[in-house]
């Protein structure tokens, strides 16, 4: 079968494709033919680095989630999944290919009516997004900052706040990203690459009760310094570099809570679940800003590096 190779840490030219060997169903497993892979920017850093929670044994195929259609079971398995529609994490590895192995009790099944790239597209960043909302007990009124609003978590969770009734602040680096939010109907967006753009938060909302940090660095401190007394920051990413450098003391002094959400594996899933249904009722819309076909996963990988993508990168295969 085709995949993608990682054989050396190093930049996006290290994704190689190549032949692999045909994945078999075990006993208890079953076998997805993978339509879409998803991308993330920490399989950038693993591919940069060896960072991250997927093990340093070379060579890997790298991927963490895939959509697809079961093809086979193995041993012990119900042969009517065989034909399901599922989206799926790997155990993080193998998805970068034509087909991967799997439990059987790890693929979710796709909703009716949602389309498969779309379910892709909300496996991690939904359930990510509504883990955040929940931690942050959004109210009615509330301003809430979210940065990389033209990420695929952060257009997620624009629209999550919103739900809420909060007025949203999207905050993006960039024109292109800036004019996206606003054709997407959102009202106050700043370049967060423009040195004033904290005035103009300021200056369109007095200040902010919640902050959702996808990015961290001295961008994520900025954000900070606009919190009202009683906000809460949420930091999920760390796009710039590091997490945000918020001394605990100073959030104390501020009257400013500083969270980072956490789930245990069952709950990430009722969640994921929660997300599928979300996009299938058309309440959560994720936003597939490119894609690439499997044999180009390192053009994929330098485009996320460069801050050029907007919403989720998919690599599709069929």
């Amino acid at each position: 079968m085709r995949a993608v190779w990682l054989r050396q840490f190093g930049g996006p030219e290290v994704l190689v494709p190549g032949p692999a060997p045909e994945p078999v169903p075990g006993p208890g497993q079953v076998l997805i033919e993978v339509a879409h892979a998803n991308l993330t920017f920490v399989e950038t850093m693993f591919r940069a680095t060896g960072f991250g929670p997927f093990g340093r044994d070379l060579p890997v195929i790298p991927g963490n989630g895939v959509g697809g259609v079961i093809a086979e079971v193995g041993p012990g398995v119900d042969r009517s999944l065989v034909g399901r529609r599922v989206v799926s994490g790997t155990g993080g590895t193998g998805g970068y290919a034509e087909r991967v192995v799997v439990d059987h009790d790890a693929p979710l099944p796709v909703p009716d009516g949602l389309p498969l790239d779309q379910a892709v597209a909300l496996l991690a960043d939904g359930r990510t997004a509504l883990m955040l909302a929940r931690a942050a007990g959004l109210r009615a009124g509330e301003r809430v900052l979210v940065e990389a609003a033209a990420g695929g978590v952060g257009s997620l969770l624009t629209q999550l706040a919103a739900t809420a009734g909060a007025r949203v602040v999207a905050a993006a680096g960039g024109p292109r990203k800036v004019a996206l939010l606003r054709e997407r109907g959102l009202d106050v967006v700043v370049d967060y690459r423009e040195p004033d753009w904290t005035d103009r938060v300021r200056a369109a909302t007095g200040g902010v009760d919640v902050v959702f940090d996808g990015v961290g660095g001295p961008l994520a401190r900025a954000a900070f310094d606009l919190l009202d007394p009683g906000g809460r920051m949420l930091s999920f990413g760390l796009a710039g570099g590091a997490w945000a450098d918020v001394p605990e003391e100073l959030a104390a002094a501020r009257g400013v809570a500083l969270l980072r959400p956490g789930a245990p594996p069952d709950e990430l899933r009722s969640l994921a679940e929660r997300a599928l249904a979300e996009g299938a009722a058309g309440r959560l819309r994720p936003l597939i800003g490119q894609r690439f076909p499997l044999e180009r996963a390192a053009d994929a990988h330098a485009a996320l590096q460069s801050r050029a993508t907007i919403g989720k990168t998919l690599l599709d295969l069929h």
